[in-house]
Formats: structure tokens, C-alpha cells, sequence
């Protein structure tokens, strides 16, 4: 057998697509001659004299027509189908390497997903970020993402976003392999740009009245909050 990695994009992987690939495979033919086939291991009993006899191995060939491996040229269609995953397999059954005496092997293609710009998947589900100014964190703010194929999911937030917050779209995540009408979810988490620079004086009272919130500093184990909450 033959187990060949096929870098697929996220994208092939949500719509589906067909892969055309070249294999150049060697083919037996027909050669001048023979040659020896079949070999196998047989016991052979000699006697060395009256009520002695021995036992040995032997190797017994039979004489079949000769034959030379050509390389020919083939050409696959593989069929990426909507919600595969990484490293699973789509495999033609005898198109590995040749066996003169038997049956050849197969060739699987094993799926490789490639890193995406903007999409991570974990199963069926996708997860994205994005920054948001700290204007649009405050009063909320609408923008579209691009999906991968191409449609657009609309997000609304009409309240404040902090740091860290996410949002989760049903339906909007990988379609299921098992179930291309089952989809996951996508998740995304927002990231706050804060601006940069000196506020005025007269610009942090403002701020103070507008927030409407006390100096508040505390200090805690993040990675372990829930077991002191």
C-alpha cells in the first residue's frame, strides 16, 4: 500500500471540490523469457539406507513468462467531500505498487488540512477573532465576516464588548460529514484596540462622569479563578 498526504484548504473542506492527481504507476508486461514464480518451501524425504531416511527443505519454483514493470501515466479524481477531516482517508483499491506474484497494493490519499488566515476548526466547529476599536466596544458597532465560501455572516452588538467576550453563530461552523445538512457552530472572540496616546485632563473628567465607575484593582489567579470564585 501507498499513503500519500493531500494538502486540502478549509475551503475544499466546507464546499467540497475534485482533485485531479497524476499517478504514474509501473504496469507488468510481457517480457522475452521466463523466470521463476510461485516459489515455496517443500519437505523432501531421502533414504540414506535400510530404515533410514531424511528429512529436508527444499525450494520448489515453477516456471512462469517473464515479465518487466513499464511505468504508465493515470489519471485520478479524488472527491473532497464537505466536512472531511484532517487525516482521513480516500483510498483506490489496487492502484498502489504491483506485486508480479499477487494482487497490488492500494493507494490512500490521507487529507491534510491547511492552517487558515482566519478560521480555526475543532471538529465541526469554527472559531475566528476580531478587533474592535474601543469606540465600537462601548456603543456597539455591525459588521459582516466572510465566510469560506464566500456568503456573509452578519454580527450585531448592541451593547458593551469586552475584552475576551464571545459571541456563538448556530449553524455557521463546518457541515458534518455523516450529515452535510447538520452544520457546527462559529465562535468568535472579540479583541479590543485601544487607542493609543495622552487623554487631557478635561478628557479623563469626562470619561469619569460618562464610565461612571470607581478604581477597582484585583489581583488573582486567572488560570485557576473558578476554584476561588
Amino acid at each position: 500500500d501507498i499513503v500519500m498526504d493531500l494538502d486540502v484548504t478549509l475551503e475544499e473542506l466546507y464546499s467540497g471540490n475534485f482533485v485531479e492527481v497524476v499517478r504514474y504507476k509501473p504496469v507488468a508486461k510481457p517480457a522475452k523469457g521466463t523466470r521463476k514464480c510461485n516459489c515455496r518451501t517443500e519437505m523432501v524425504t531421502q533414504q540414506l539406507g535400510p530404515g533410514r531416511f531424511q528429512m529436508t527443505q527444499q525450494q520448489v519454483c515453477d516456471d512462469c513468462p517473464n515479465v518487466k514493470m513499464v511505468p504508465e501515466e493515470k489519471l485520478l479524481e479524488i472527491e473532497i467531500e464537505p466536512g472531511m477531516r484532517d487525516g482521513q482517508e480516500y483510498p483506490f483499491v489496487a492502484e498502489g505498487e504491483p506485486h508480479i506474484d499477487g494482487e497490488p497494493g492500494d493507494l490512500r490519499f490521507k487529507i491534510k488540512q491547511q492552517k487558515h488566515r482566519r478560521f480555526e476548526r475543532k471538529g465541526d466547529d469554527l472559531y475566528t477573532n476580531v478587533t474592535i476599536s474601543l469606540k465600537d466596544a462601548l456603543v456597539g458597532f455591525e459588521m459582516d465576516i466572510q465566510h469560506l465560501d464566500g456568503h456573509m455572516v452578519h454580527v450585531v452588538r448592541d451593547k458593551i464588548t469586552w475584552p475576551g467576550a464571545r459571541m456563538r453563530k448556530p449553524g455557521e461552523g463546518m457541515p458534518n460529514y455523516e450529515n452535510n445538512n447538520v452544520k457546527g457552530q462559529l465562535f468568535i472572540t472579540f479583541d479590543i484596540d485601544f487607542p493609543k496616546g495622552t487623554l487631557t485632563e478635561e478628557e479623563k473628567e469626562a470619561l469619569i462622569k460618562i464610565l461612571k465607575q470607581d478604581s477597582k484593582q484585583v489581583v488573582y489567579n486567572g488560570l485557576q479563578a473558578s476554584m476561588f470564585a
